[in-house]
């Protein structure tokens, strides 16, 4: 049976040409059996000359046949970033990262559905780290904070966990915590020798000197509390708050803003207060998060993809509006990687750069069409910079 093959116009008007030349030629050596061949021989090769021309010119016109390589995904082409593939489950969103400082290549990588993660060569390569103590009941922890203050580490999750090592991570200890503890924690912060600060999503903020055995309340009360003594102030949503933050950040200087659940209004809090500072939202849409740059300025995120950036370096309700190419997208986070340099990123693989402070900010294309929401931008130092996403999605910056 014979197989049947597409060619294109100019393969079929070849494939003619070569049998009417087949033919010419068959009716060629008949005309030489006769008496008059020889008188019409140079003829004949003339024609024959000018069909073997045609047929070289038209096979130079359809070239032949090659496989090629598929194209390059674009997740693959970040300019100045790599995907980094984790043996983990597609539905793991990655919430933290980080590095132990006096080993720099030795890191830890956190996320929902008891999602531990660890590598020994800077973050090229992962492996699963399973920790026995947090283990022991029948729990899908989501590990939310990491932070590390030389060989010593704390990890705390949801539902209320709290681990801790003095080791670098080598083995983990589960610290108790008290049953009454306000809120989730979603935030903690080693901050020296046997020293961490921690944060609950009600606004509970505690400080521990002694590894951990004791926790020093650093305000009075929380932030449903503040704003049900304060309702007369004239903070605009403030009676409708839930009493959750819905993102929280730290300076590196020990000042915290915090956005209310329904991106209303924020707040802020310096060492030394005694309540949580609530401030209305100067922008006419729901804010998504709130950081703070290198600069010590603020940076403010609102739903549908808008960037505002704080006028001054201190805390402030003065912001401007910065023009941004997010194709709708909502930006989730703002990492600085010094002063001039900053990335964002947000909703399906949104991925911005400025090297101005923030003043304008060009699109990393070749994100375009990562499939995943990238929700954290996360800067160790100049060189080692991590963007953390939904579906196990891990970006590691190369420069």
């Amino acid at each position: 049976m014979g197989s049947l093959q597409l060619t294109d116009s100019n393969t079929l008007l070849l494939l003619k040409t070569k049998a009417k030349a087949k033919a010419r030629r068959a009716v060629e050596q008949l005309h030489l059996l006769s008496p008059r061949a020889s008188s019409s021989l140079p003829e004949r090769r003339n024609r024959r000359r000018f069909i073997t021309d045609t047929a070289a010119a038209a096979a130079a016109i359809v070239p032949p046949l090659t496989l090629r390589p598929p194209p390059a995904r674009s997740e693959d082409l970040l300019s100045e970033w790599e995907r980094v593939y984790l043996p983990i489950d597609r539905g793991v969103v990655l919430l933290d990262i980080a590095f132990v400082p006096d080993q720099p290549n030795h890191g830890f990588l956190l996320g929902t559905r008891q999602t531990i993660m660890e590598t020994k060569d800077g973050g090229n390569t992962w492996f699963p780290r399973s920790i026995p103590s947090a283990e022991d009941e029948d729990f899908n922890y989501r590990f939310n904070s990491i932070s590390f203050n030389g060989k010593e580490g704390w990890i705390v999750g949801k539902p209320a966990i709290l681990l801790y090592t003095s080791d670098a991570g080598d083995s983990w200890e589960r610290i108790p915590l008290s049953a009454q503890l306000p809120g989730d924690m979603v935030y903690i912060k080693a901050t020296s020798d046997k020293s961490a600060e921690m944060v609950t999503d009600e606004g509970a903020i505690y400080v521990t000197s002694n590894r951990g055995y004791n926790w020093k309340a650093a305000v009075q009360e929380t932030v449903s509390a503040t704003l049900n003594r304060t309702v007369s102030s004239g903070i605009s949503g403030a009676s409708y708050y839930t009493g959750t933050f819905n993102a929280v950040n730290r300076s590196p200087d020990g000042r915290y803003v915090a956005v209310s659940s329904r991106g209303n209004f924020y707040l802020t809090w310096e060492p030394g207060q005694p309540y949580w500072q609530p401030h209305n939202r100067t922008v006419a849409r729901r804010i998504q998060n709130m950081g703070w740059r290198a600069d010590g300025g603020l940076w403010l995120l609102v739903r549908g993809g808008g960037l505002y950036l704080s006028k001054g370096t201190g805390i402030t309700e003065d912001f401007e509006e910065i023009p941004v190419q997010s194709r709708g997208f909502g930006i989730l986070d703002v990492g600085y990687r010094s002063k001039e340099e900053a990335w964002a990123a947000g909703g399906s693989g949104i991925l911005l750069r400025t090297t101005n402070g923030g003043k304008s900010w060009t699109r990393d294309k070749a994100a375009d069409n990562i499939a995943a929401n990238l929700y954290s931008v996360k800067f160790l130092d100049d060189n080692k910079g991590f963007v953390l996403g939904n579906d196990g999605v891990l970006l590691r910056y190369v420069g």
